[in-house]
C-alpha cells in the first residue's frame, strides 16, 4: 500500500486525506466549486454521493498503485454500506484542485 502522503499529486493527496479522515470540509476544499465525478461510468451530484458513499457510511482508501503522476490510483475502497471493493480512480486538476474523478470496479 501507498501511504496517502506519499502520493504524487498533491490535490489527489488531499482529497484521499479527506475521505481517509471522514472531514467534509477537506473534501469539499480539495475540489474545485464546479467539480464533477461518475461512479462506475454514471455521472453522479458529487455533494451527495460523497454524502452517501464516503461520509455517512464510514468511506476509506488504501492506495495499492498510481500512475499518470498520481492522477490514476487503483486503491481498496471499504465503506459500511457495500463492504471493501478493488477500485480505479481517475482525477482531472486544475489549478492545485479536483475537478473531476471517476470511479468504479478495477
Amino acid at each position: 500500500m501507498i501511504p496517502a502522503e506519499q502520493l504524487s499529486e498533491p490535490a489527489v493527496r488531499a482529497l484521499v486525506d479527506a475521505i481517509n479522515a471522514n472531514d467534509v470540509d477537506a473534501f469539499r476544499a480539495a475540489l474545485t466549486p464546479d467539480a464533477t465525478m461518475s461512479d462506475d461510468g454514471s455521472d453522479r451530484d458529487v455533494r451527495q454521493w460523497a454524502d452517501r458513499e464516503i461520509f455517512s457510511s464510514n468511506g476509506h482508501m488504501d492506495v495499492e498503485s498510481e500512475a499518470d503522476d498520481g492522477r490514476s490510483l487503483v486503491a481498496r475502497y471499504r465503506n459500511d454500506t457495500w463492504g471493501e471493493m478493488r477500485t480505479a480512480w481517475r482525477f482531472d486538476v486544475r489549478d492545485g484542485k479536483v475537478s473531476r474523478f471517476e470511479t468504479g470496479q478495477a
